[in-house]
């Protein structure tokens, strides 16, 4: 009869042990941690696409706008500048390499903010169905990008949050030690200056 009581109590123990560790958090930082780095993966997706659209974009455009050349260059450069700036999921520690990442993909956004403004002078483009057709797309790649990059942000702000405080705090200490707060995407510098609008 005590045997079986000591196994019971062992059975028991083991559970409630098993329980305890399960509710804990002790998984929370690492599930966290790939799931910014998912978020991530998405970020860079998004800019990819965008990416991939520009070469058919200035060349629709370049058949208009021969004049305009050196803004069709400056998207050129733009987009080769930021495809060389690779960051993967292990340098989201280092936020210099983010913001290196971050500046090269606002600077290719101010360049074809120039592009897309050039279209206005003229008409016969502004009606090309190709035209329009890569302009929908990279507007939508745009929205996307901003989606990927707040889930990011968010994914980012979960596992840095995980990692101070309690009990996550405890983990990080104790067994996750490796583990560093993530970079986040910041605003840039033009973003709190109201713009000019002009009629």
């Amino acid at each position: 009869m005590t045997a079986t009581l000591s196994r019971l109590r062992a059975a028991m123990a083991t559970v409630f042990l098993g329980l305890l560790l399960s509710g804990c958090g002790f998984n929370n930082i690492p599930t966290m941690e790939e799931q910014a780095k998912a978020k991530w993966a998405d970020v860079q997706n998004q800019y990819q696409r965008r990416a991939d659209l520009i070469p058919n974009l200035v060349a629709t455009v370049q058949g208009y706008a021969k004049q305009e050349k050196d803004v069709l260059t400056a998207v050129v450069e733009a987009r080769a500048k930021a495809t060389s700036i690779k960051i993967d999921a292990s340098q989201l520690t280092d936020p210099e390499k983010v913001k290196q990442f971050q500046d090269a993909q606002n600077q290719l956004s101010g360049a074809l903010g120039r592009l897309l403004a050039v279209s206005e002078n003229y008409p016969d483009l502004k009606s090309n169905q190709n035209f329009l057709a890569l302009q929908s797309q990279l507007e939508g790649t745009e929205n996307r990008i901003a989606v990927a990059r707040r889930d990011y942000i968010e994914a980012v702000r979960i596992y840095n949050t995980e990692l101070r405080t309690f009990p996550g705090i405890i983990w990080a200490t104790l067994i996750y030690r490796s583990n560093k707060s993530m970079a986040e995407f910041t605003a840039t510098d033009n973003a709190q200056t109201v713009p000019q609008v002009k009629f």
